[in-house]
């Protein structure tokens, strides 16, 4: 079966963002796809504006799956980076499938990944800062 993947899918799969580990991050979201084999960690950084607001300071991945997996990490570390923690938990799959210009449906769940990832490691630094 053959997938076509848009240009913007492509770029991030072969030339990702943030690909990497944080050391001493201050949470971390291991997600996986036991179907599929597809495994991601997302690290992140998380540091106060001016008004006290927790804001994702950095952000990486590292991912172990296929094209579209790599890909959409590669793109919530893009747009998940300098927001709000609530704001970046509200990243949807739609909303990073769109920002990589489509995804085949039969890849949509990579994406699900990825913002899962990233709730995850949100989840992880509430938890340790309590």
């Amino acid at each position: 079966m053959e997938l076509n993947y848009s240009k913007k899918v492509m770029e991030n799969f072969l030339h990702p963002k943030n690909m990497g580990e944080i050391k001493n991050p201050d949470g971390v979201g291991k997600v996986g796809n036991p179907v599929c084999g597809d495994v991601m960690n997302v690290y992140i950084k998380v540091s106060k504006d001016k008004d006290g607001k927790e804001i994702l300071k950095d952000i990486k991945f590292k991912t172990f799956g296929c094209t579209a997996a790599i890909a959409t990490s590669s793109m919530i570390t893009q747009i998940a980076k300098g927001k709000p923690l609530e704001e970046a938990e509200k990243i949807t799959r739609n909303d990073i499938a769109n920002e990589l210009e489509g995804l085949p449906p039969i890849k949509m769940h990579c994406s699900n990944l990825a913002s899962d990832g990233l709730r995850e490691a949100i989840k992880d630094y509430r938890k340790k800062s309590r």
